[in-house]
């Protein structure tokens, strides 16, 4: 490292306070950053261009090799680097098994506007989610997402935050790899009819069987909230709504599998590609 790094030893600390404080969604929205735990997805932030604001290493793993240099990267980023004890490390993200490297990251914001769909995006594929609440559901659709190799995102209507620890664990790194954007509904169908995009949605109305219908022409997937699904409203808007079959006692999956059964017709009708 550059210089020797700032070595933070109380839980009353201001910068600790401010860290374990960002477990709240009040404070992630007047600070502007969240948290990313591990070494691994802090090297996917510092890959993709996210800006860290502050490196946090347990001081007992300081010295590897792969952590020096992954501190010299963040500083080179213009981050405060600073080593606590593993008791703190604990302290800020409020779990007893706490990775030994945590960062905060500046959020992005973009918006419809900031996604423009060209000509030569004729089987792009996009994944909206309608009032999605669980930030559990929503890291992991993230995930989904990328892994699939969806274009974007689009969070539509009132959601969970994308920044709470949850979804961020739970997008396991690819919140540094999905764009995804924030809308109203109008705006929303407004962007996706002046885009082309055909817009199917998984329902308990659907009339087709979801993997009966044509997804390889550029499509966004609509899926509802967890409780109450997509409202009739929204459900009338759409270019065709279709239902995943089920069988057995369950009458519904989890909004996350139900998204992944979707995303991933789609791309088998694209023959992965």
């Amino acid at each position: 490292m550059k210089r020797p790094p700032e070595t933070l030893t109380s839980a009353a600390n201001p910068l600790i306070k401010t860290l374990r404080a960002l477990e709240r969604k009040k404070e992630r929205q007047e600070t502007g950053l969240f948290l990313a735990e591990g070494a691994r997805l802090v090297e996917q932030g510092l890959g993709n261009g996210w800006e860290p604001d502050t490196l946090v290493v347990a001081a007992a793993v300081a010295e590897r090799p792969h952590i020096a240099a992954l501190s010299d990267r963040a500083e080179a980023a213009n981050a405060r680097v600073v080593l606590v004890p593993d008791r703190l490390m604990s302290k800020i993200t409020h779990k007893d098994n706490a990775q030994s490297v945590i960062a905060t990251f500046r959020q992005r914001r973009i918006t419809l506007a900031d996604i423009r769909i060209t000509d030569t995006d004729r089987k792009a594929l996009y994944i909206a989610l309608y009032e999605v609440r669980d930030p559990g559901n929503l890291g992991t659709i993230l995930r989904t997402a990328d892994c699939a190799g969806a274009a974007g995102v689009i969070l539509v209507g009132t959601c969970c935050d994308p920044y709470s620890f949850e979804a961020v664990r739970a997008s396991m790194g690819s919140i540094f790899d999905m764009p995804f954007a924030q809308a109203s509904h109008a705006d929303f169908d407004a962007w996706r009819r002046k885009a082309g995009l055909h817009c199917v949605a998984a329902s308990v109305n659907g009339t087709a069987r979801h993997d009966r219908v044509d997804m390889q022409q550029a499509t966004v997937i609509l899926m509802g909230n967890e409780q109450a699904g997509l409202p009739p409203e929204v459900e009338a808007g759409c270019d065709q709504l279709v239902l995943i079959p089920m069988r057995g006692g369950a009458d519904s999956l989890n909004l996350a599998q139900a998204t992944a059964i979707m995303v991933y017709e789609a791309w088998r009708q694209r023959d992965f590609q």
